[in-house]
């Protein structure tokens, strides 16, 4: 599995987050087909911008030590 950029999520969070664009990239295809089947309801784009905000906050280093899976 290749690992996650923080620029490509930060982007498909922006982008495309009320679609789970975001979650099928860091690896959660299953929380991705949940935001699919949820999005016209808004509440996948809420998450997307508060995960938004986390992948902006964090710096380069801690993005790498949570997302990135040994």
């Amino acid at each position: 599995m290749n690992k996650p950029n923080r620029t490509t999520a930060i982007v498909l969070a922006l982008f495309l987050g009320g679609f789970g664009a975001q979650k099928f990239y860091m690896g959660k295809p299953g929380i991705g087909i949940l935001c699919l089947l949820f999005c016209w309801t808004g509440i996948p784009s809420i998450i997307a911008l508060i995960e938004l905000i986390t992948y902006l906050v964090i710096g380069e280093k801690r993005f790498r030590d949570k997302y990135w899976k040994n």
